[in-house]
């Protein structure tokens, strides 16, 4: 079952810092896959199990439902999910690349409208799962374990880069980048969310609640440490706007960034059925417009585009 506070996590990670050399960075990648393969993100860390058999139909369904639950709650679509992020009427004429398919709710989405799809992953899990629900959906796209940080795909094979809350907790996150870069075509765009350096979550998450409300600075820890304690993922970076802009660097433009909340920040208590029956009685449009903003916001959704 998905456990956020597990502890065993990368050693030495220090906040958005690139490993110091090979051996730390092949470190933090084999912890980086172990934690996902213990814990996919079949979003089972609210109730005990699926309930049904895993890879049938049902567990796709239910998967999606808890998935898309918490999206329709922050970040509502108009027609299809993620519409807001992701023009899939242009999509007809594109070649996808999405990297960390998960349990593939995004895979599915695009496979149905790419010219042709393509997902990644750093787990055996992720590629299995994503594989069989898109065999089980009649789907023909295109499912590799492979890690981001060396593609092997050849130089310009994509029009668009899709990566949602995955990249971050990559060893080394700058080298996906390059790798994105290289293989988008000129004109080709990317978007990815990356979890977000608030004010909220530096100074309300890390010292206040965390540090002092729960005790860890008391024990020697300070926010960066506190924060990374209670993150899934052996290591998780936060991104400022700016940061990650300067991450991207001048071959890039970026279009457009959406932040993005949840009224479960607002309530101060760990995670768990007592958090979530508080949460309900937050209406979902107050919680959006005090959550989706940059002081609250703990992920930011960057869109960008190659130029050369």
């Amino acid at each position: 079952m998905y456990d956020p506070f597990r502890k065993d996590k990368a050693i030495g990670f220090e906040k958005a810092l690139a490993p110091k050399d090979k051996n730390e960075k092949e470190g933090w990648q084999a912890s980086n896959k172990n934690w996902w393969e213990s814990y996919p993100m079949r979003y089972d860390h609210r109730l005990q199990s699926i309930g049904v058999p895993e890879f049938s139909s049902e567990f796709y369904d239910e998967v999606d439902r808890r998935f898309l639950e918490s999206v329709r709650t922050g970040f509502p679509w108009t027609k299809i999910p993620f519409d807001q992020f992701i023009d899939f009427d242009s999509l007809a004429s594109k070649d996808v690349l999405e990297i960390g398919v998960g349990c593939g709710t995004h895979a599915q989405l695009l496979n149905e409208r790419a010219h042709s799809y393509t997902g990644i992953d750093l787990t055996n899990y992720a590629v299995g799962a994503t594989t069989k629900r898109l065999e089980e959906r009649g789907l023909n796209g295109t499912v590799v374990r492979m890690d981001a940080e060396q593609l092997s795909f050849p130089d310009a094979s994509f029009d668009l880069v899709w990566s949602w809350g995955v990249i971050h907790h990559s060893s080394d996150t700058k080298a996906i980048i390059r790798q994105i870069h290289r293989v988008l075509k000129v004109g080709g765009s990317g978007t990815v969310m990356v979890y977000h350096q608030s004010p909220w979550n530096t100074f309300i998450r890390g010292w206040l609640y965390y540090g002092l409300i729960r005790g860890g600075l008391f024990k020697g820890n300070n926010a960066h440490k506190l924060i990374q304690l209670n993150t899934d993922g052996a290591l998780a970076r936060y991104y400022t706007t700016s940061e990650f802009s300067s991450e991207l660097g001048s071959d890039f433009k970026v279009s457009r960034v959406d932040y993005l909340g949840s009224k479960l920040q607002l309530i101060p208590l760990k995670y768990g059925t007592l958090k979530e029956l508080v949460s309900k009685l937050i209406p979902n449009s107050f919680g959006r417009w005090v959550t989706n903003r940059p002081f609250f916001a703990y992920m930011i959704v960057v869109h960008f585009t190659k130029i050369k």
